[in-house]
């Protein structure tokens, strides 16, 4: 994945017993669950809480997720789940996400959602303002 000169949020976990499925690795429920979790970090870092959206008017909403599962996580492996926006379109975005087992370095999971930013009282898709777009593109 490239990530241009996106600005990265990261996670850092641990593969709790909850996280493991009937294989004996991290369910793949538990990879979206931690995309989902990066993203709404990496917004909230950003000063984009649930709050702040209201004030805009609008809100991101899933559209699509494509995750691509490398290898499997287990329980105790420590996890990088790091993720960042790019491209930007005029009411979507993609954001993407890494997972990486921290002693390794090795990749288990790739994703790519696609965000569409809607107004929250006709639910349509709405241009993306200025400033939340500026909150990302930036670096801390």
């Amino acid at each position: 994945m490239s990530e241009g000169l996106a600005d990265r949020h990261a996670l850092l976990l641990t593969v709790a017993a909850a996280d493991i499925d009937d294989l004996d690795h991290v369910s793949n429920l538990v990879y979206l669950r931690w995309v989902l979790d990066a993203a709404r970090a990496h917004s909230d870092a950003r000063g984009f809480d649930h709050a702040a959206y209201r004030r805009l008017g609008g809100i991101f909403n899933v559209r699509r997720h494509e995750i691509d599962y490398l290898a499997p996580g287990r329980l105790g492996d420590r996890v990088e789940v790091s993720t960042w926006v790019d491209p930007w379109k005029r009411a979507w975005c993609e954001r993407r996400t890494e997972i990486v087992r921290v002693d390794d370095g090795r990749a288990l999971a790739r994703a790519v959602t696609t965000w569409a930013f809607v107004d929250l009282a006709s639910g349509r898709p709405t241009r993306i303002p200025d400033e939340l777009r500026a909150a990302f593109e930036r670096r801390p």
